[in-house]
């Protein structure tokens, strides 16, 4: 029995992070109505690291967790340099070019990403199932590139296409790094965070950014609060109760969905037939990539 209550509560726990999760794409968008990329980096930021240190100091968690030495430091700026810094410019960037939509639907190909990095960088093994799935999704972002025009070979907005493909690269970089990484999670990333603030707020200053409109603020406070910061500790919290991970991380392949309704409720979007297309190829790529890696020996 408890172990069926331990899973019980990670998926709910699951449930409500892959809901924050979903709101995300939204929330981005409707930020950058207000602010600049490099303005809600900074702000989301900022209230990210208020979460996790109040997290942190509710445990009584958070003077430990800024005992580091140099070695801690030297890690933390780098992987700050990683996320949030140069992640969130390139995917703000992105959703600032693309509809929110597209931005996200590409985004997902992250996880496949990670399975391609790996192979030279953690010495993983490249099965055929992850070439055929690198078809199917790469198909899917061709799709929303093009906004169904296929046979046009036109991208609507190759930058932005290009910049979101790029986050998803620096986003599977972070977590092949993170494999090496034996700070506590939370505390981690408060100190990325930390370290990366000072390089934030310089970039801030010196292009020119002004306070910002307080709808731009809301937005700031709930990506850098809930999808930065909550939805972390509480998937952290989900896998440390689950007593069947496969499980719970197949919840992930709720976001998508949720996340268009969202896009569609609070910015207004109106769902494209290609983003439909594109992201299911997308999300049937990733199901055979996982389901690939589940039956691996």
């Amino acid at each position: 029995m408890a172990a069926m209550t331990g899973q019980k509560k990670a998926m709910l726990l699951g449930l409500a992070t892959v809901l924050l999760w979903s709101t995300a794409a939204a929330a981005f968008k409707y930020s950058l109505q207000y602010l600049s990329p490099i303005a809600l980096m900074f702000w989301a930021s900022t209230f990210s690291i208020a979460v996790l240190a109040l997290w942190l100091g509710i445990r009584g968690e958070l003077l430990g967790a800024l005992r580091i030495g140099g070695r801690e430091a030297a890690l933390s700026l780098v992987f700050g340099l990683l996320n949030p810094c140069l992640y969130y410019l390139l995917l703000f960037a992105a959703y600032d070019r693309l509809p929110a939509q597209e931005a996200m639907a590409i985004n997902y190909t992250w996880a496949l990403t990670l399975t391609y990095l790996a192979v030279p960088f953690l010495g993983h093994r490249l099965r055929r199932i992850d070439a055929v799935a690198g078809l199917v999704c790469y198909a899917g972002v061709f799709v929303i590139a093009t906004r169904g025009d296929v046979l046009g070979f036109g991208l609507s907005e190759g930058p932005g296409v290009v910049l979101a493909l790029l986050s998803t690269v620096v986003w599977a970089f972070y977590w092949i790094f993170n494999t090496r990484d034996t700070r506590e999670p939370v505390a981690g990333l408060l100190l990325n965070f930390l370290f990366a603030w000072p390089v934030l707020l310089a970039l801030f200053v010196l292009t020119g950014q002004g306070w910002p409109q307080w709808q731009g603020l809301a937005g700031a406070l709930w990506v850098g609060a809930f999808e930065m910061g909550i939805a972390f500790v509480l998937w952290l919290m989900a896998m440390k109760q689950a007593s069947n991970t496969s499980r719970l991380s197949n919840l992930i392949f709720l976001a998508p969905p949720l996340s268009l309704l969202f896009i569609s409720l609070v910015v207004g979007e109106s769902i494209q037939g290609s983003t439909l297309a594109g992201l299911s190829l997308i999300l049937a790529g990733l199901y055979l990539q996982r389901r690939g890696a589940s039956q691996q020996p």
